[in-house]
């Protein structure tokens, strides 16, 4: 009898989970199916929207944010030479955890997860702004990364549960300009806060703008959304999750493979030429456990993929089998490398080659980040309205940031800023622009329903990283050039950022350092190129 009890218990499990997937196809909320729209509409979906758009505001905010705050920070709390980490240690939080979040807000539903991860980033910034050691700093950016990166897996999970299908692709566009203000406006307030109060609150402002977000998000996403309007569709709760064997649901082994292979690629690459050299025990260490743990997660997930039970992957196996969904997640690693970087380096060289205040380096930076929601509602007009496939759009994009980019690498080192910087500046970022949101866009069409909100978190997660390792690799680049010709000239301050005086040979030498960084863009933009090359076919992708 127990046994019976049982079986029928996982039968009607089983059941109610193949219910929940096909309830999100559009398909089957026709008249008589279902009582009401499975879309929050009116009020609500503003409401929702609004909270979902502050979150991914705030989360992106403290990447650039952060980078024309560097002096100022470390002009109070010391430590200049661990100063990279505090870009590195959010975005190594960040990265860890992207597809993770995608798939317990899957299990537990949208809520309760996009609301622990607003409260974990609140909670981190308030304990960056009280930091009294640049170590303390590092490790809270840590934690604040975490919940920076499960803000960012439910708000791009969320396009398709919000809008049917005919709207993904604008919906999206949308929430990628906000995305790109946030990264357009954190050099220029980060450069304001550090000149005219004190660096804490380019943390502390995102407690007095979190609060309402998480408010939004709590009372006006329904409980068991998005199957809120499937019958019977009780939402998950912890206890149910561990009573009815739910948690079989989960794959640990994956998850944790995958933290670990994401955590000691970037870590190494981080490192290398850095702390440590590239030849060290240390670093080839970091980087040969990421390839034996990547080797485990591919034939981890091979496995449970096919073994077809109730765990299901965190990386599903159809992902690296389809050559259209590598191209995208290739195509969206190498980018993460064109943006993330470009967003970096450039307010470092206004300020240390052209030697302007952090205000004014943010500003002078406006052209990139501004041409990036431009490209980005480009992309949005050309592939949604008149169908331009996708692979065409995306060889334009990468066509744009390699001349861009190309350019940048080409200036010469004059006190003075060239005005035709600011013409390269807009070149590089409308290309980067509009591959910002697509790749997110056109994975629903690509992948079965049960494996958007993994895919779609999975763009975020290999661009993330992406900007973490061609960061480590463009930092490198920059040390290897810079240090040996620097030489008497060159000192490293514990608490100031860069050298004590700016002679002209040591500007001239940090400009030729900062163009061959761009060097090294223009070519991750050129691989750009043989990603998108995957989405070839007969009939090609559109959207």
């Amino acid at each position: 009898m127990d046994t019976e009890k049982a079986t029928s218990s996982h039968e009607v499990s089983q059941n109610l989970t193949r219910v929940g997937s096909e309830a999100l196809e559009p398909e089957n909320f026709e008249a008589g199916n279902q009582t009401s729209s499975p879309y929050p509409e009116g009020i609500r979906f503003w409401l929702i929207t609004s909270g979902m758009c502050i979150a991914l505001f705030l989360t992106n905010l403290e990447i650039p944010i952060v980078t024309t705050s560097l002096v100022a920070i470390t002009d109070d709390l010391g430590g200049f030479d661990k100063a990279g980490w505090l870009i590195s240690s959010y975005l190594l939080g960040y990265v860890g955890v992207v597809v993770i979040f995608a798939k317990l807000s899957d299990i537990f539903g949208r809520k309760p997860l996009f609301a622990t991860a607003i409260s974990f980033f609140v909670i981190a910034s308030a304990a960056c702004g009280a930091a009294q050691t640049i170590v303390q700093l590092i490790v809270f950016r840590a934690f604040q990364g975490i919940g920076g990166g499960g803000c960012f897996a439910l708000g791009v999970t969320m396009i398709t549960d919000l809008v049917p299908p005919q709207k993904w692709a604008a919906f999206g566009t949308n929430i990628a300009i906000v995305y790109a203000i946030s990264l357009l406006a954190g050099p220029i307030m980060g450069g304001a806060i550090s000149e005219r109060t004190t660096w804490r609150w380019v943390f502390l402002i995102n407690i007095p703008c979190g609060v309402p977000a998480l408010l939004l998000i709590v009372f006006a996403i329904p409980p068991g959304f998005p199957r809120h309007n499937v019958p019977n569709n009780a939402p998950q709760t912890f206890r149910s999750f561990l009573v009815k064997d739910a948690y079989k649901r989960l794959d640990f082994p994956g998850g944790i493979l995958l933290l670990l292979a994401t955590l000691t690629l970037t870590a190494g690459f981080h490192e290398a030429d850095s702390a440590f050299p590239w030849k060290s025990a240390y670093v080839i260490t970091l980087l040969t456990a990421s390839i034996i743990l990547w080797i485990t997660l591919i034939l981890w997930e091979r496995h449970v993929t096919l073994a077809d039970g109730d765990r299901e992957p965190v990386m599903p196996w159809v992902f690296l089998k389809s050559r259209t969904v590598l191209g995208l997640l290739l195509g969206s690693t190498f980018l993460g490398g064109t943006w993330f970087v470009g967003v970096f380096t450039l307010p470092q060289k206004f300020q240390l080659v052209h030697n302007t205040t952090a205000l004014s380096a943010g500003i002078r930076t406006m052209p990139f980040t501004f041409a990036a929601p431009l490209g980005a509602a480009w992309a949005s007009s050309v592939t949604g309205r008149y169908k331009v496939p996708v692979i065409f759009v995306l060889f334009i994009s990468a066509a744009l940031q390699i001349l861009g980019f190309s350019l940048l690498a080409t200036l010469p080192d004059t006190m003075n800023v060239p005005a035709r910087m600011y013409g390269f500046q807009i070149i590089a970022g409308f290309g980067c622009g509009i591959t910002i949101s697509l790749p997110a866009v056109v994975m629903p069409f690509i992948v079965d329903a049960k494996h958007r909100a993994v895919g779609m978190g999975a763009v975020g997660q290999v661009r993330i990283m992406g900007g973490a390792i061609v960061l480590s690799i463009a930092t490198s680049v920059f040390h290897s050039y810079t240090k040996p010709r620097l030489g008497a000239h060159y000192h490293v301050s514990t608490s100031r950022f860069g050298h004590e005086t700016n002679p002209e040979e040591v500007r001239s030498i940090y400009a030729q350092g900062y163009n061959r960084q761009m060097i090294v863009l223009a070519a991750f933009a050129g691989a750009q190129v043989l990603a998108a090359s995957l989405l070839w076919k007969k009939k090609q992708v559109t959207i």
